[in-house]
């Protein structure tokens, strides 16, 4: 899994645990609905601000947000890719 989605998983999951719409998250962060809906998507890579405006919106750490999801293995390497 990528980091976008690893950040769209998170996104959702935190978002809806606090029971929050995506509107009201988006005011909460000074962010456009439509960003936070296509961030949730993996359309969109979000800079390291957005993530941080995100975070502090929903109480909690920037890193919490791009931490993997139990089971959420990291990408699989292929010939000749290096990390």
């Amino acid at each position: 899994m990528d980091i976008r989605g690893v950040l769209a998983i998170n996104l959702r999951k935190l978002r809806q645990a606090r029971g929050l719409s995506q509107e009201e998250l988006a005011h909460r962060a000074e962010i456009d609905r439509t960003y936070i809906s296509a961030l949730e998507r993996s359309v969109y890579a979000a800079g390291i601000d957005v993530v941080d405006r995100l975070a502090r919106s929903l109480g909690v750490e920037a890193a919490d947000l791009l931490t993997r999801p139990p089971g959420a293995g990291a990408k699989k390497k292929t010939r000749g890719q290096t990390e």
